[in-house]
């Protein structure tokens, strides 16, 4: 069990089977064979496996070489499980690869294979070709040395030595043996008072890494990661556990870093005012060759040496002056004007300067001479890109964090420059916007009891109750990149450096292979303007995509703990969304935008969708869920604060919302999200989904726990799933439970129709049920459309795919129908254009075109978004608001994810019957 777990906070990609390479550098000549274009039913069942597969880049051929991880799906039952493959460019030239499986389907063959590049820039092409083909070696590869006190990388351009105690998570990265940065370890600053009124009170304390383990998670030949997990610690006082984890590619100058921390306080009477990583850099160089570089918005950047001699009275020449500002090496001073030669020391040296990017909209350089003297200022700007460089002619050190001014407050700082070592110290958490507030926003306004709880609820549509609104044991994960150069690169070249930390280029499979793979359980199609009646369709899921990234930008929907995230709800009185109004406020995952997001991706190919979903992923997966304490494994609803609202919940952390970006690019931290939701059903024995509405005594018990068929059921079956694909630690246990599970709600009369069921936490079977009918509109719109399509596809358990396809049938019946066959009706139900796909799905699987003909009618006609919606923005200007949009006050985000779904999933279902 990991030191900072919760039952395991981190288990790790490579215990779970995913981190022996199939194959490593090998040569083809075989010619691409495109997939074919399939019909809905062959959508449903798939297709046999191209013997190789084109690839390209996200947002085309980067210009630096940085390495990329991605996936690529398999068809079932066509490709071995011991496959090996080949990777060449564009125009035939080899490119080392290393491949690893990370998904399988039931009968053991592969379902989707990760692949590496190296990081040199030899390497870049426009595209690629995957071929399953006879491996050869890689020459060079990584080395990785796992040492009795540390774990050395050599990448063949940089050597890097991990410590395995202590407070470094790096201890030094050398090049060509000259060391470039020592002592990396994270730091963060603690305060006790959150300075509510306008006199600062409060002091800091620095607490810094102590690390507890150090593991090998992939060894090479082209790609290896190493992971360390510890907490911040000073004296009788830590916090804060963190897993980083190190990645390496052969050929690189740089190493990527992957910080996780989780927030392990409540938040009351201890704040963060200071979250970083820290990095010494030896300073070897005369001050007028050691150089300051800081980038700010686009290619902009701020080049500066410690000791400038650009500007003065007396002029050293303009070769000399062109040399410095180019990074360049400069001539001996000798052959300077000697009047400036003679007295270099009446120049200042300017060894600190600070980044501070406390909003989205702004950014502020300053800078000193050193401690105990004078700020000046430098310059300001928008949007900094959050990389900076230290060091001189002899080597220095480019450090970046992604998403530097979505995640603000941050802050870059270069300390010591003038001395034998700089310090470069990038901070998550800028220790100049002051303490990160996380306490609740309000006092509870009297709402003690369970029905004064329920009425607020009717009021204000936030579920509050006393000491539920808690960021215990919320994470957040940040990307940050330390590149160890020989000399000062050029500004072409740092500006190159700077734009891969801010977008890590990312290698993507067609979308054609995507769908014919059936991967994801053949619910997608590719983009079809073919009629016009399919064409209005996309143009309304652009406009919807469309609408919500640019509102990401006019309502700054930006800061450390929101960039990912949506608003939930608008407010067409005041213009804005309901930012202040209980569950009208930050989306949190409510019928699945993230689905809809990565569906609309898949189909589409699209960068800016990509970009788009992948942040929410990131987001929704650490702040929205526990990852520590009693609720761990449990997500909270939306709300005002990510974490406000008193119900947590398995709809909200389930692993289906991470799958897809999982498998796409292979990320092992996200592999950790989903692999600590195997073990979640114990949740139900900690907290009672249902404990507000209960008419009857209840206690949990774990051979009788009340679990719902819908939102809980799925989430649970879909880290199962996850977990039995992977082959991870616990497949055994989870493909037990995923299987009895469908097998006893099978057996249930009204299956699905049920509600919710008993279920045993030993043997994962569902008691013996009456005939009953409970019929909630949300039950299937948080993932289990598309667990299901899956699972049937999967496995065959008699009586599962009648139960489910039931209950698709039957949603939209009529009420007579659901009678006729359930012994009651359902009731009043919402959500029937967001459900028209499940009459979709059961079309296909009955071969009924009147079930295709009703999807499009209950698409089109029934509640949701229709032709009669304005599918238009409005402008608004001060003084009517704050800031000028162009509003649709129209678009919500639940109607939003559900035509989103329901649209795609149509077309590639009964797109055909579309008139």
């Amino acid at each position: 069990m990991s030191e900072i777990s919760r039952r395991t906070f981190v288990r790790g990609v490579a215990a779970a089977g995913a981190a022996v390479p199939l194959s490593g550098l090998a040569t083809s000549t075989q010619a691409h064979a495109e997939p074919p274009t399939l019909t809905p039913t062959q959508l449903l069942k798939g297709a046999d496996a191209p013997q190789s597969v084109n690839l390209s880049w996200l947002e085309g051929k980067p210009s630096v070489g940085t390495g990329s991880t991605w996936g690529v799906p398999w068809p079932k039952g066509t490709v071995a499980p011991g496959e090996q493959f080949a990777l060449t460019a564009t125009g035939g030239a080899t490119v080392p690869v290393q491949s690893w499986p990370i998904a399988y389907w039931p009968d053991g063959t592969l379902k989707w294979s990760a692949h590496a590049i190296p990081a040199a820039d030899e390497f870049l092409a426009d595209g690629y070709t995957l071929t399953r083909t006879t491996a050869q070696d890689v020459t060079p590869p990584i080395l990785v040395a796992d040492e009795k006190d540390r774990v050395i990388v050599n990448t063949g351009i940089i050597k890097v030595t991990i410590p395995k105690k202590g407070s470094a998570v790096v201890g030094s990265i050398t090049r060509d043996g000259v060391e470039i940065a020592r002592t990396m370890q994270l730091v963060s600053l603690r305060q006790t008072t959150a300075d509510d009124g306008d006199e600062t009170k409060s002091s800091r304390e620095r607490l810094i890494s102590d690390v507890k383990n150090v593991k090998i998670e992939q060894r090479g030949p082209v790609r290896a990661v190493v992971r360390i997990e510890g907490k911040h610690k000073r004296r009788g006082r830590s916090w804060l556990p963190f897993s980083v984890r190190l990645y390496f590619y052969a050929g690189a100058e740089h190493v990527r870093m992957v910080h996780t921390f989780v927030f392990d306080s409540e938040g009351q009477d201890e704040f963060i005012a200071g979250l970083g990583v820290r990095v010494g850099v030896p300073m070897r160089d005369a001050y007028y060759d050691r150089h300051i570089r800081i980038s700010g918005d686009g290619d902009g950047l701020l080049r500066e040496a410690v000791r400038g001699i650009t500007g003065l009275r007396r002029d050293p020449g303009a070769s000399i002056r062109t040399a410095q500002i180019a990074g360049e090496k400069l001539a001996d001073p000798s052959t300077w004007d000697q009047r400036v030669t003679t007295r270099l020391d009446l120049i200042p040296t300017w060894g600190d300067y600070t980044l501070s990017q406390l909003s989205s909209e702004g950014y502020t350089i300053k800078k000193r001479t050193k401690p105990g003297y004078g700020w000046i200022g430098v310059d300001s700007g928008q949007r900094a890109g959050g990389f900076g460089y230290v060091g001189g002619v002899t080597g220095g050190l480019g450090f970046g964090m992604r998403d530097f001014w979505q995640r603000t407050p941050t802050q870059l700082d270069i300390r010591g420059a003038a001395g034998d070592e700089a310090q470069a110290t990038l901070w998550l958490w800028s220790p100049e916007a002051g303490p990160m507030d996380t306490r609740f926003y309000h006092d509870g306004m009297g709402q003690d009891t369970y029905p004064e709880q329920l009425e607020g609820l009717n009021i204000t549509y936030e579920d509050y109750e006393p000491g539920f609104g808690t960021p215990y044991g919320i994470a957040r994960t940040t990307e940050l990149t330390f590149w160890a150069l020989a000399a000062t690169p050029s500004a072409e070249r740092l500006a190159a450096l700077a734009g891969a930390v801010a977008t890590p280029p990312q290698v993507v499979a067609p979308v054609e292979h995507l769908v014919t793979s059936k991967a994801f359980g053949g619910l997608f199609s590719p983009v079809d303007r073919s009629t016009p009646a399919r064409a209005k369709v996309e143009d309304r899921l652009d406009f919807l995509f469309d609408y919500y990234r640019d509102q990401r930008e006019v309502r700054h929907w930006y800061g450390f703990w929101n960039y990912g995230d949506i608003m939930h709800t608008p407010d067409a009185d005041r213009h804005v969304w309901r930012y202040d109004v209980g569950g009208y406020a930050w989306d949190n995952s409510e019928l699945s935008p993230d689905l809809w997001l990565w569906f609309a991706y898949l189909r589409s190919g699209r960068a800016d969708i990509y970009r788009f979903a992948e942040a929410m992923t990131r987001h929704t997966g650490e702040v929205d869920v526990y990852h520590l304490g009693e609720w761990a494994g449990l997500g909270t609803r939306h709300g005002v604060m990510h974490w406000a609202d008193s119900a947590k919940q398995q709809r909200i952390s389930t692993a289906v919302y991470r799958r897809i970006f999982y498998f796409l690019t292979a990320d092992e931290r996200v592999g950790d999200l989903m692999a600590d939701l195997v073990d979640s059903d114990e949740t139900f024995l900690v907290l009672d989904p249902l404990r507000k509405i209960r008419t009857e005594p209840y206690t949990p018990d774990p051979h009788a726990l009340s679990i719902g068929l819908g939102t809980d059921w799925s989430g649970l079956a879909a880290a199962w799933l996850t977990e039995w694909e992977r082959r991870g630690p616990q497949a055994a246990i989870a493909e037990k439970k995923l299987l009895a599970t469908m097998r006893t709600i099978a057996r249930m009369p009204n299956g699905f129709v049920t509600g919710s069921g008993l279920y045993d936490i030993d043997t994962g079977e569902f008691a013996e049920a009456e005939k009953l009918v409970s019929v909630s509109h949300l039950s299937a719109m948080f993932g289990q459309v598309e667990i299901c399509a899956e699972l049937i596809d999967l496995v065959d358990v008699p009586g599962f795919e009648a139960a489910w396809l039931q209950y698709c049938r039957l949603f939209n019946a009529t009420k007579a129908e659901q009678a006729a066959e359930c012994g009651a009706d359902f009731g009043t139900l919402i959500l029937k254009q967001g459900h028209s796909r499940l009459t979709a799905y059961a079309s296909v699987r009955l071969t009924d075109a009147t079930l295709a003909a009703r999807a499009w009618s209950e698409f089109t006609g029934t509640d949701g978004y229709t032709d009669a919606s304005p599918w238009t923005t409005t402008r608004r200007e001060g003084p009517e608001v704050l800031n000028a949009v162009d509003e649709a006050s129209w678009v919500d985000t639940n109607t939003t994810a559900l035509y989103g779904l329901a649209a795609i999933q149509n077309l590639a279902l009964v797109g055909d019957k579309l008139a």
